[in-house]
């Protein structure tokens, strides 16, 4: 039997790998590549690689990613393997692809800069990356032979930024925008700072390879930094304070020195909002995010939000399917230990995206199956479709903190007296993850939170068994009421899913062959740090009064599930998340110049009783 399973596993591997060379040998015996230096108005000339299609019995539309990662391979005879994802769908369909590295990165002229600024009174030749964006498209359907006139742009990650800035160059071809998991907003909840709270290890594992200066075009980067360890939460606590992270990198990365020179949100941070354009958007978009994106949760949501306030009369979409950064190419049944009964991003692929470009840019097909918002909710594993986010039938609930780590859902405590203090150590954070690791995993987000319900730093509240479902879809607010030792400190609320005990995942459902126990599994479904000192601005933060209760309320990136009857809802409370944040030395103070002798222990207490009824606001579905 085994060698007949092993014949069998030899077989699709091998019918796996004919597919594969089927599809690179179709596409280059049906497309051409074109490398062009496309001129911008300023005169800088910016590298692009065109694939064309052979078929010359229709006129073929663009679609376009303008990316800092690099469009290799250089070489007009060198093909990018993009027969090996979905976009083989897209080839079929005769699209034509362009790939064009952004201003002074890579094979491209000019000066970088990151997170460019939206300028929307540009003159002459100033440019922004949305005058780069029309730039190349008015170059490519005046230049490019046998296209129809009409070009999408997509990307994930930072060149879902430069899809966001595409939208707003106003160029008539551009009829289709998708940015997906798009850089938005650094300081507020994307990849490096999360509500002023700094995210070092993404953003030191990130820039000593990225920010690197670029004086003149070329095909390669240096590796960066690297340290000589394999455990994250040991080296990054013995590099210790910020400014021995400066050290490390040294003084040549312009946008290193440009965080620490604004610890605040300030006028530079504001200006490098994405949202800010978001006015009077031509194209159709679709936002696609995932639920459980490590570095740009924040962005898909608050992007469609502002798309929909700011340019309500734009045909703009949203899809957030319960996935890591960019998974929605990739195996979508599960993250990590959770499994979501189904290839979610196969779904997505053929239902929602692809639909999208080929109606926009073909006139094929429909768009009627594609909801205002297409959201996944995992616990019952289901797609909802909803004619606005959060949807309309949402009601706000107040899950209170009590007494003896109990949570109460709608009721205020009455009797309920006192606070909870634990003691937050900077010389001993709690750990994101349970994992010894160096490089930041991204099932954290959906991880067992047990170890971390074990730490007397960690405060632990539990509803009991739940008798129905309760099913969540909009922004989680975190509403605590405290007092502190010192003049400042770090809260991190999670919002939790604890499984029962008994429970386990049908043997039919796909997932990681771990298998993990999950019975007990405390799930985390959202997370999120709240740099105490700006509670009430992040532009002008201010001290704590020891010993004084104040309010610390903000918010979650929002929230799509199910918690199911059975389950219990969770919320965990802490004052470190490390080594994913970097440490408050809990002590008013610039902490990018803050020295090692400046950490101290601080006493924390969350308040529950009547007159200071600390609680989680959640959108429940109706």
């Amino acid at each position: 039997m085994k060698r007949y399973l092993s014949f069998i596993i030899f077989l699709l591997c091998c019918f796996a790998s004919f597919a594969q060379n089927e599809d690179s040998t179709w596409f280059v015996n049906n497309y051409t590549k074109l490398e062009q230096y496309i001129p911008m108005r300023d005169g800088v000339k910016l590298f692009t690689s065109i694939y064309i299609p052979k078929d010359q019995s229709s006129k073929h539309p663009f679609l376009m990613t303008r990316t800092p990662y690099s469009c290799a391979p250089y070489g007009a005879d060198k093909f990018a393997a993009l027969w090996r994802t979905y976009l083989i769908k897209y080839m079929k369909e005769n699209f034509i692809f362009v790939m064009q590295d952004v201003r002074g990165r890579y094979m491209s002229e000019g000066t970088f800069e990151d997170v460019r600024p939206f300028n929307k009174n540009k003159k002459g030749k100033e440019i922004d990356e949305a005058s780069d964006s029309y730039d190349a498209i008015d170059w490519l359907v005046k230049n490019i032979k046998n296209n129809n006139g009409k070009v999408g742009v997509l990307g994930t990650s930072y060149p879902g930024f430069y899809s966001t800035e595409a939208a707003l160059s106003g160029h008539p071809a551009l009829v289709a925008v998708s940015p997906q998991a798009p850089v938005t907003d650094w300081f507020m909840g994307d990849d490096f700072h999360h509500k002023g709270a700094f995210f070092i290890m993404d953003g030191f594992s990130f820039y000593p390879f990225f920010g690197t200066p670029h004086p003149k075009p070329s095909t390669t980067y240096t590796h960066g930094f690297s340290f000589q360890s394999d455990d994250n939460y040991n080296a990054y606590l013995k590099t210790g304070a910020l400014k021995n992270f400066s050290r490390l990198m040294g003084d040549s990365i312009p946008f290193w020195n440009d965080l620490y020179q604004h610890p605040n949100y300030d006028d530079w941070w504001q200006a490098r909002n994405a949202r800010n354009g978001l006015y009077n958007v031509k194209p159709a978009m679709l936002w696609v995010g995932g639920l459980f994106d490590a570095e740009d949760c924040f962005g898909a949501w608050n992007s469609y939000k502002a798309n929909e306030k700011q340019s309500p009369q734009t045909d703009s979409r949203i899809v957030m399917g319960p996935w890591y950064h960019g998974q929605w190419s990739r195996e979508g049944s599960y993250l990590g230990n959770v499994r979501f009964g189904s290839n979610t991003s196969a779904f997505y692929q053929d239902s929602i995206e692809i639909p999208f470009f080929n109606y926009y840019l073909l006139g094929k097909g429909n768009t009627a199956n594609i909801a205002k918002a297409n959201i996944f909710f995992p616990g019952e594993n289901k797609w909802h479709r909803f004619n606005k986010w959060p949807p309309e039938n949402v009601q706000e609930q107040n899950l209170y903190l009590g007494s003896d780590a109990n949570l109460s859902l709608n009721d205020k405590p009455k009797d309920w007296k006192g606070y909870d203090e634990y003691t937050s150590d900077p010389a001993h954070p709690v750990p994101y993850t349970q994992d010894i690791h160096f490089k930041r995993t991204r099932e954290y987000m959906d991880d067992d939170q047990r170890f971390a319900s074990r730490r007397p730093d960690v405060l632990t509240y539990e509803t009991p068994v739940l008798n129905e479902d309760v099913t969540l879809a909009g922004p989680v607010i975190a509403d605590l009421l405290t007092s502190i030792s010192t003049t400042d400190a770090d809260f991190v609320v999670k919002l939790i899913d604890v499984f029962p005990d008994n429970f386990k995942y049908p043997e039919d459902v796909k997932g990681n062959d771990k298998n993990y126990p999950m019975g007990g599994y405390q799930m985390l479904v959202r997370a999120e740090i709240m740099r105490g000192k700006f509670r009430n601005s992040f532009s002008k933060p201010e001290p704590f009064v020891p010993g004084k209760i104040t309010e610390v309320k903000w918010e979650l990136p929002d929230v799509a599930h199910t918690f199911l009857k059975g389950h219990h809802i969770m919320i965990q409370i802490q004052s470190s998340w490390f080594p994913l944040a970097d440490r408050n030395p809990q002590k008013f103070i610039d902490i990018y110049k803050a020295d090692d002798s400046d950490f101290q222990k601080a006493n924390i207490r969350i308040y529950h009783d009547g007159e200071h009824p600390s609680k989680i606001i959640l959108p429940v579905l109706k």
